[in-house]
């Protein structure tokens, strides 16, 4: 069975399946104290809030501040006014207090679905909230983690905030999920906690509990009763992989002294003293979009001068490269974006938003120079790179360099996400300092697939060689002029990957923090013109497939 890898390590033992919600009887009756029952499903609602705050403050506890943000999301779904209005105004309509609570979250369950992306992903944390107000009201045992008295592999169709932030890492050898994409919760907890996982992978909806199974977190493949030498096999690649990864620290560089900058993605609003401590050259890309979610309003220019000073600061001089409010699409804010937008995706997103409201970009701006001042001012050094999501053109590209460079910020690039901006790679790159290739999007628009899609995975792949010649446009433009040229979405943490993007021309490569090490040894390994003939193979490739595992041959 197959699916997407997203924590690298080799997992065996027995299968043992998440507890499954309680069943939602059909034919409850209508209540006989209407006010009563709407009363009792608030009740539930702020008992809910207020367990997912305890599991938030326990996952604190441990140093689990991923898995924490993610339980005080889900806590602030539960205690949604919104929510709570429309629940009882079911109730008061004659429905059940089980029946109306199902039936309001599922209508926001829709409302997340069809906006996509990052809002999908959240959309299962939706369903945790359902399941235990439900258990609740029906005074029946929360669904959750089993418990069968010996370390097993997890396989569920998907797995709430609540139940990866209480994950025993010493009984949860693996996980394994049907549903779920690289950039889900249990993508980002299995990530943080180091254990072995494989998300988006259906057919495991089959295994039942006992079965022998092995996890490759590496390649998402899952082995059932596997035998004691694929499994020594697996398990010696993978310390083979480990031990090149500690053999090997400092700047990011091929095995000819080629220089490859190796950076981290990091989310305004984590903690940035960790991310500074690990072995980095700074951020490659700093979502800022993480200060406005959640909001009724935008943050001001105060919290965001704060807010980004303390990172600037906490890097000691190393590249910060920020980039702007990346807003609309899967990440809508009330303040900002269309509701009724019929295809948001398609429609004003990202940079494009300040053509409606040019003053939040310009808060943003001046918040960002603020805070390079203030550092600087307080004797460190602010070594901040700005760019701009959602770019098409070199005309779009050169009007925010300007804006921002009138505000004071140095070194000005954009994102390139949008293939018209790879086509163009050659005016695009004559426009900035830098650009960043966001593989992410650039695969979804390039393919015309949403890329939280599982069904669709094939068509994202990052191999696809479809994607890896718009890539080699923008590398070779960025060589030709002497220009950065980085990579910031999911491919730029795959080991196998990294010298393929680094023999297309790609200057530096920003993952998550945990991927740094095997890219860097990945790099270190080979000279620069091997990382070419290794690109050349790939892109000579039929498909993805092909391109994977020609290089993967070639060593």
């Amino acid at each position: 069975m197959r699916g997407v890898g997203v924590c690298a390590g080799v997992a065996v033992g027995p299968v043992a399946r998440l507890g499954l919600p309680a069943a939602v009887p059909a034919d409850l009756p209508a209540p006989d104290d209407v006010t009563a029952e709407a009363t009792r499903v608030r009740e539930a609602l702020s008992a809910a809030g207020d367990a997912l705050d305890a599991r938030a403050a326990a996952a604190r506890e441990h140093g689990r501040d991923e898995a924490a943000q993610i339980l005080d999301a889900q806590a602030m779904m539960a205690r949604d006014f919104v929510l709570a209005d429309r629940a009882a105004a079911l109730v008061t309509e004659g429905n059940a207090g089980v029946h109306a609570v199902s039936t309001a979250l599922a209508g926001f369950r829709a409302q997340l679905e069809a906006a996509g992306g990052y809002l999908a992903e959240r959309a299962a944390d939706l369903d945790g909230v359902r399941d235990r107000v439900v258990s609740t009201l029906l005074g029946v045992p929360l669904p959750g983690l089993p418990d069968p008295g010996h370390p097993y592999v997890l396989v569920a169709e998907d797995l709430t905030p609540a139940d990866t932030a209480t994950l025993d890492t010493g009984a949860v050898l693996g996980i394994v999920t049907a549903a779920g994409g690289a950039t889900s919760h249990t993508a980002i907890i299995a990530k943080s906690l180091g254990i072995p996982a494989i998300v988006g992978c259906r057919a495991s909806e089959s295994l039942t509990d006992g079965t022998a199974v092995l996890v490759d977190g590496a390649d998402g493949t899952l082995l059932i009763d596997p035998q004691d030498d694929v499994v020594a096999t697996r398990r010696e690649a993978f310390a083979a992989r480990r031990a090149l990864a500690a053999a090997h620290s400092g700047p990011g560089r091929t095995k000819d002294g080629h220089p490859v900058k190796l950076l981290v993605n990091l989310g305004a609003g984590e903690d940035p003293a960790t991310a500074a401590a690990g072995d980095v050259e700074g951020v490659g890309l700093l979502r800022t979009e993480l200060l406005y979610l959640d909001r009724a309003t935008a943050p001001t220019f105060d919290e965001q001068t704060k807010a980004y000073r303390e990172i600037f600061a906490a890097f000691g001089g190393r590249k910060v490269v920020v980039r702007t409010l990346d807003a609309g699409a899967d990440k809508p804010l009330p303040f900002l974006t269309d509701p009724d937008e019929p295809n948001p995706a398609l429609g004003v997103r990202g940079w494009r938003t300040s053509w409606r409201h040019p003053d939040l970009l310009d808060d943003q701006l001046r918040a960002i120079a603020a805070a390079v001042t203030a550092v600087e001012a307080d004797g460190g050094a602010a070594d901040v790179w700005v760019m701009a999501p959602m770019i098409a053109t070199a005309g779009e590209a050169a009007r925010f360099a300007a804006d921002a460079k009138a505000h004071g910020l140095r070194t000005v690039g954009t994102m390139v996400e949008v293939p018209a901006a790879a086509l163009a790679a050659d005016a695009l790159v004559s426009a900035c300092d830098f650009v960043s290739i966001g593989t992410n999007d650039l695969s979804q628009y390039t393919f015309a697939a949403d890329r939280l899609q599982s069904e669709l995975a094939g068509l994202l792949d990052p191999w696809q060689p479809a994607l890896l010649r718009l890539i080699q446009m923008v590398g070779a433009a960025g060589a030709a002029q002497d220009t950065p040229v980085g990579v910031c979405g999911e491919a730029a943490g795959d080991p196998l990957l990294a010298p393929v993007l680094v023999g297309l021309g790609v200057t530096s490569l920003s993952m998550a923090s945990g991927s740094v090490a095997d890219v860097r040894a990945a790099l270190a390994i080979r000279t620069l013109d091997e990382c070419r003939a290794l690109a050349a193979t790939a892109l000579a490739a039929a498909d993805a497939a092909a391109g994977r595992a020609a290089v993967a041959a070639a060593g």
